[in-house]
C-alpha cells in the first residue's frame, strides 16, 4: 500500500472531515493524529521524524492510502517526494477562522499539555512535538501569538503553491463539498452528504476534556 493522497493543510482546516470524505471515496484508511492516539505503536516512527532522523516513509504510512492533519502535514513535502504519484490536497479556510479554531484547540492544548492527564504514549509524543527546536517552535515561533501563528499559516499555504505543480494540487475548502474533490480525484460524486464535524468538541473529547482556564 502506498499513499495516493497527501494532505498539506494545517490542522484545523477541516482535516477530520477530509479523513471521512477520503474514506467514503475509497482512499482510506487515512492517517490523521487520531490514528496515533489509537495506535501507540506508531510513536516510534513519529518520534524519529520529529528528531530529524531519516525514516522509511513506506513504513511510516504502512496500511494507509492517504494522509491528512498533523503530524503528517508537517512533512508533506518529504511525503510528496517519497510518493511521487500521490496527489496533494491542501485544505485552507479564512485565516481568522483558522486562528479562532486553532487557538481554542491545538494551541490551547500545547499550552496546557504538561498538566493534563494524558495516556503515557501521548504525553511522550507531545513532549517531542514541543520545546526548544521542536515542531511547535519551528512551525510557529510562538503558537500563542496571533500574528506569529497566522504568519506561519500563510507561509505554509504559500510554500505548497510554490513547490507542488498545479496539475498535482487541489486547494480545497471543505465547505465546497464533493464537487471539486471528486473532480480532482477522478471519482464519481457519492450519493451521500459531505461529512461534517463539530471538531472543537470532538478534539477535546479525544483528549479527555478541555482544561479550565482562569
Amino acid at each position: 500500500m502506498t499513499l495516493k493522497v497527501i494532505g498539506s493543510g494545517f490542522g484545523r482546516t477541516g482535516t477530520m472531515t477530509m479523513k471521512d470524505a477520503l474514506g467514503t471515496l475509497g482512499f482510506g484508511p487515512s492517517h490523521h493524529m487520531t490514528e496515533i492516539i489509537d495506535h501507540p505503536e506508531q510513536l516510534t516512527h513519529w518520534k524519529a521524524v520529529f528528531a530529524g532522523q531519516e525514516v522509511d516513509w513506506a513504513e511510516v504510512y504502512a496500511g494507509y492510502n492517504s494522509q491528512v492533519d498533523w503530524p503528517g502535514a508537517y512533512v508533506w513535502h518529504e511525503a510528496s517526494i517519497a510518493f511521487p504519484e500521490a496527489r496533494v490536497i491542501h485544505t485552507e479556510r479564512p485565516e481568522e477562522d483558522w486562528w479562532a479554531s486553532f487557538s481554542g484547540t491545538i494551541g490551547k492544548f500545547f499550552s496546557h499539555a504538561d498538566t493534563m492527564p494524558l495516556p503515557p504514549h501521548l504525553a511522550d509524543l507531545f513532549r517531542t512535538m514541543k520545546g526548544k527546536g521542536s515542531w511547535l517552535e519551528q512551525t510557529f515561533t510562538d503558537h500563542t501569538d496571533r500574528a506569529a501563528a497566522i504568519a506561519a499559516y500563510r507561509a505554509n499555504n504559500k510554500r505548497v503553491r510554490e513547490l507542488i505543480p498545479a496539475d498535482r494540487l487541489l486547494i480545497f475548502n471543505v465547505a465546497e463539498g464533493w464537487g471539486p474533490l471528486c473532480g480532482f480525484l477522478g471519482v464519481d460524486v457519492p450519493d451521500t452528504r459531505f461529512p461534517h464535524h463539530n471538531e472543537r468538541r470532538e478534539f477535546w473529547d479525544l483528549l479527555g476534556g478541555e482544561p479550565e482556564t482562569a
